[in-house]
């Protein structure tokens, strides 16, 4: 046997071309295929709570490539119920705008369900959403949220064609009413399910298809969790069920409609 043979291999001959492909694969995937987004409000409450964590299938909608922010062809156009994530402009006083409408604003991520689509007339009146002119059906339930701030909400059903999602009603909150808007060609109109404290489309109007990152797919991690990440390791935590509890019944879940 020769001494090359018996030579090992250097890391740069050896890992890290390894390490560099792993790095780039981690990068295509990402950039092509799937996202992660962590839920950090209650505006989606009870469909997604704070904590749960989802993927985004960024292929549906035709990822934007870096750097040239082309956009690749959408395997599908986007659905009225969907959950989406998408990106609006954020000013002082926790006021939203569209990207395209405030380009020197900072960006941040929203995720919210897809309410009108290209064309459709949206009102929002007397607590009830009015799409193409007519009342979108609402079932009561009879049942009751509580929000992490202890308060109770009616639970509701909402019927936005094929898809049935629950929505919760504030009983001590009057939502302004949202006069009828048309929705321009490429553009889509999103509203939390937790309708009467959701920053949503009421107030920042439409949003472009480039803003949009695709739909959230899969809830496939969720906790409550107030602790260090070190005592998130600790196996005691994880079937907590007073306070630091890892939501295993939520994992795994697609959540966009009943």
């Amino acid at each position: 046997m020769s001494r090359e043979e018996n030579r090992p291999q250097s890391f740069w001959s050896g890992d890290l071309p390894m390490l560099a492909l792993a790095i780039a694969l981690a990068l295509l995937v990402r950039t092509f295929v799937f996202q992660t987004f962590y839920v950090p409000s209650s505006s989606m409450y009870p469909t997604l709570l704070i904590g749960d964590h989802v993927l985004v299938n960024k292929f549906i909608y035709g990822p934007r490539l870096p750097v040239l922010g082309w956009r690749v062809p959408m395997w599908r156009e986007p659905k009225r119920g969907e959950i989406v994530v998408f990106r609006l402009a954020r000013g002082p006083g926790h006021r939203i705008y569209p990207v395209d409408q405030s380009p020197d604003l900072p960006v941040d991520n929203f995720v919210k369900r897809l309410i009108g689509l290209p064309g459709d007339t949206v009102a929002y009146h007397n607590e009830r959403l009015i799409l193409n002119g007519e009342a979108v059906p609402m079932q009561e339930t009879g049942q009751t949220f509580r929000d992490e701030e202890g308060r109770l909400l009616n639970v509701r059903v909402e019927t936005l064609g094929s898809c049935r999602h629950l929505v919760l009603d504030d009983p001590r909150v009057r939502t302004p009413d949202m006069k009828e808007i048309r929705i321009a060609p490429g553009r889509y109109l999103f509203m939390g399910d937790n309708r009467d404290n959701s920053l949503d489309g009421r107030r920042a109007g439409t949003v472009r298809l480039a803003e949009l990152a695709g739909p959230a797919s899969l809830n496939y991690w969720s906790w409550d969790w107030n602790g260090s990440w070190f005592a998130l390791l600790n196996p005691l935590t994880w079937f907590d069920n007073l306070t630091d509890k890892m939501r295993w019944e939520r994992m795994g879940k697609n959540p966009d409609c009943l």
